[in-house]
């Protein structure tokens, strides 16, 4: 079983079946980047990282040996995509809040929260 140290939405879309580009960490000693989430016609499914060989035909650069070993890295992939999307929701509703029109509410003194990791992230 391999250790996810650490996965990192590093870019998100919205106009294309491209949905994210992400980076994963194993065991905290290998990276691997330019993962993609992609809106299928069915469900979100992750891409590995590929290049196009001589015949044109793109070949994944690495990529899990095992279905079983796949079903991990893509379901933790995809659900920390799912809790960017939350956390990008929770900020962009608190950003639109005005606690001047609300009576008894001042100018906030407190800086807004940071998102902490969530909490699958394993040590």
């Amino acid at each position: 079983m391999m250790n996810i140290t650490d996965i990192r939405i590093r870019r998100t879309y919205q106009d294309a079946r491209l949905r994210a580009v992400v980076s994963v960490t194993i065991d905290n000693d290998l990276a691997i980047h330019d993962i993609k989430v992609i809106e299928g016609p069915q469900r979100l499914f992750v891409a590995m990282p590929s290049r196009r060989d001589e015949g044109g035909v793109y070949r994944d650069i690495a990529h899990p040996i095992s279905p079983q070993a796949r079903k991990e890295l893509e379901d933790a992939v995809l659900s920390r995509y799912q809790e960017h999307l939350r956390q990008t929701q929770i900020m962009e509703m608190g950003s639109g809040l005005s606690t001047a029109s609300v009576p008894g509410m001042g100018t906030p003194e407190v800086p807004p929260a940071r998102p902490e990791r969530p909490a699958y992230f394993l040590h």
